[in-house]
């Protein structure tokens, strides 16, 4: 009988519906995200790299939450500051005429329950203006680190640390020091 019991309780257990089954993972992470694997949430992080080049057809409504908040540190303009889709876009469409041959390497990714972390590097030739800059016709490259929170299968929120002072040494301005 005690045998019995047992298999009707694991039978029980999985025969719960996926969301009850979530809610109650000691993982901390989200119902929502549960539902998407690692590889998934990696896959979007490097998709909405992928979109600082211009080579790129995604289309952001795939990737990022309709609530979507970006924390730039520092902004290329100057401080810091939290934007929303909109306003992210169309940062990307200024580097996008500034740098048309911007390309994307991702150097490492980690995650944890809804949060996926991704070092990259950007290379590019500033063709364009940039920020106030007439166009230098120099290369740059600068590396950076993001953190991406998901919610619903999309990018909630990401968080971007970057190299901006190497990035303007080598646009010219801001001088080297040997």
């Amino acid at each position: 009988m005690q045998r019995f019991l047992g298999l009707a309780l694991i039978v029980m257990v999985l025969a719960l519906p996926r969301g009850l089954a979530a809610q109650t993972s000691a993982s901390g992470a989200s119902e929502e995200s549960l539902t998407m694997t690692m590889e998934m949430q990696k896959s979007l992080a490097r998709r909405s790299l992928e979109m600082w080049s211009s080579r790129t057809q995604d289309d952001p409504a795939q990737i990022f939450a309709p609530n979507y908040a970006n924390h730039q540190e520092p902004l290329a303009a100057g401080g810091v500051s939290t934007i929303d889709l909109a306003a992210w876009e169309a940062v990307v469409a200024a580097n996008h005429r500034a740098f048309p041959d911007l390309t994307v390497a991702i150097l490492m990714q980690v995650g944890e329950g809804d949060v996926v972390a991704t070092h990259w590097r950007f290379t590019a030739t500033q063709t364009g203006p940039y920020e106030g800059l007439a166009p230098t016709g120099r290369p740059v490259s600068w590396t950076g680190m993001q953190m991406d929170r998901f919610e619903n299968g999309r990018i909630a929120e990401t968080w971007v640390s970057w190299d901006k002072f190497t990035m303007f040494q080598q646009l010219g301005l801001i001088e080297q020091t040997q």
